[in-house]
This record gives C-alpha cells, structure tokens and sequence, in this order.
C-alpha cells in the first residue's frame, strides 16, 4: 500500500520521537526536524511507508553519526518482553489450543512499535489479548494452511516483539514437527526493527533458518530484499508476516498464502483493513 497525507505527517513525527529517543541537543534536534519536514515536501506517493522511512531513517542516522538510532532502546525492549515469558509460557502449557494461544502471543507482541501512530501498553495487551477476538478472523484458514506446509516463513518485525515470535516458532515446530521454519530479519538497524543481532541474542539461530532478508525498509520490501530472500519468499508453502510494516509493503503481493498477524495502531491502515485502531487482525490472502 503506497503512502496517504497522514503517512507524510505520521513519519514527520518520528523525527521528533528520535531526537527524544537519543537525548539530542537542541542543535541536534532542530537539524533533524528541518531535514525531515524538507524531505517530507519530495516524498512520493507511489512508494509504500517503510520505503519512504528507509530513507528518512538513514538521514536521521547519518546526521546523529548513531548507525542505530534505537540500539539502548531496543535493549529496554527485548528485557521487557522476556519478563513475560515464564507467564506466557505457564500460559502455552496449560491451554487446550496451543496453536491459537501462540498465534495470540505473537500478536500481542506487535504492539511494541516506535513507528506507530498510537502507543499501547505491553502489560495490558497481554491481560487482554487472550479474550479478545480477531476483527478480521481467518485463523481457520491459518490452521489449515499450516496443517498442508512443509516450509514456513515468519517475516518479524520490531525488536521485543522477537521474543513473542520465538514462543510462536517453538510452538508452531512442536505442532508440526515436519515442516522446515525460517524466520526473517531486516538487512541492517530501521527503527526498532529485529535484525540478525537481536535475532541471534535470542537464540533464533538454534531454532530454525534464520534469513537476512537484504532490506534497509520497516517492511519486506520484496524489490529490494536479496536473491536468497526472494527465492526464499517465492518458494515456501506458507509465509507469516508479523505486523504492520510487513502489511504495508505486501499490500498487495504476487504470492499467495501468506497470514498477516497484526495489530492495527494507525488511522491510514484502520481505513485500508475497514477496521479499527487497536483490532487485532488475521488475514489469509
């Protein structure tokens, strides 16, 4: 999905959350805002979201000299999600649907986001998110697609999220035992997007595939993810995009089977699903 007028002023914004983010001086701070707001007048409306934030993002990192803009807070991130995982995982144990209370963790973990036009709350959405039901719901559709897989690709998104994904893959290998899994992480630091670092902090590299897609976007770009991520992407039999990047950038998208797990935080993606900010979604396409 290309970029509306309330994508130009949400990624405006994020020049200010950055400068927060990393405590910038007043000189710092004014020379990001300007640089974005100049950028933002040559933004083009036939490029997705995450492509225009590619490049606004390393603007920002080469102005700052910071090569992560979000690295300390990344860290803060990944410390906060694992003080959930004993809860989850009591959780994961105990229930008769394990495929549906994964598949819930892994959505629940999508609202950590600095991109996002709207914040929530990690603590409450966890609290909630097992009684609350998807707004556009094809998890049988999912079930289904899964039960036939033998190859599945998980496209992640932020950091701390990443930690919810790997309670999702560790579920999803012990229900089926016989498909091969990839998880797939962006080419280089973009906002507080998962990368082979955090990836590997985590363990990722022991549990299944683990891909470097190639791609400097919040969001599988496919035009500009590297040969082996695009055989990759082409050849599997299902694909698992996780959050509202990876949505953006494959709205549409050549392939079919591919579940969009998401949880909705802006207006322009609300109207585009005809959905509300704060529905959770499930989406076979």
């Amino acid at each position: 999905m290309t970029i509306y007028d309330d994508c130009v002023d949400c990624i405006k914004n994020q020049s200010v959350r950055v400068a927060n983010a990393i405590n910038a001086d007043a000189k710092l701070r004014a020379e990001m805002i300007s640089t974005v707001e100049e950028m933002s007048k040559t933004f083009s409306f036939l490029q997705t979201p995450p492509e225009i934030a590619a490049d606004v993002y390393a603007k920002m990192a080469q102005i700052a000299n910071k090569s992560d803009l979000y690295d300390e807070v990344k860290e803060h991130f990944t410390k906060n999600a694992l003080s959930f995982v004993p809860f989850l995982e009591e959780k994961l144990l105990k229930t008769s649907d394990k495929l549906l209370i994964a598949t819930k963790i892994a959505v629940a973990g999508n609202v950590i986001d600095l991109a996002a036009q709207v914040a929530f709350d990690l603590k409450e959405e966890i609290e909630k998110i097992f009684d609350t039901d998807f707004t556009h719901n094809d998890f049988d559709k999912f079930t289904n697609a899964l039960s036939h897989a033998k190859s599945i690709l998980i496209i992640g998104d932020n950091v701390g999220e990443h930690i919810f994904d790997y309670l999702f893959i560790k579920t999803l290998k012990e229900l089926y035992p016989n498909a091969a899994f990839f998880y797939m992480v962006r080419g280089k630091p973009i906002i507080n997007d998962v990368t082979m670092k955090e990836a590997k902090e985590a363990g990722f590299d022991k549990l299944c595939n683990l891909v470097d897609s190639g791609v400097n976007t919040p969001g599988f770009a496919y035009s500009r993810a590297n040969e082996r991520s695009k055989e990759l992407f082409d050849s599997v039999d299902l694909v698992i995009s996780k959050g509202m990047g990876n949505f953006e950038s494959l709205s549409p998208t050549h392939r079919k089977n591919v579940c969009f797990l998401l949880k909705v935080k802006c207006n322009v993606v609300a109207n585009f699903l005809e959905k509300e900010v704060g529905d959770i979604i499930c989406k076979m396409v």
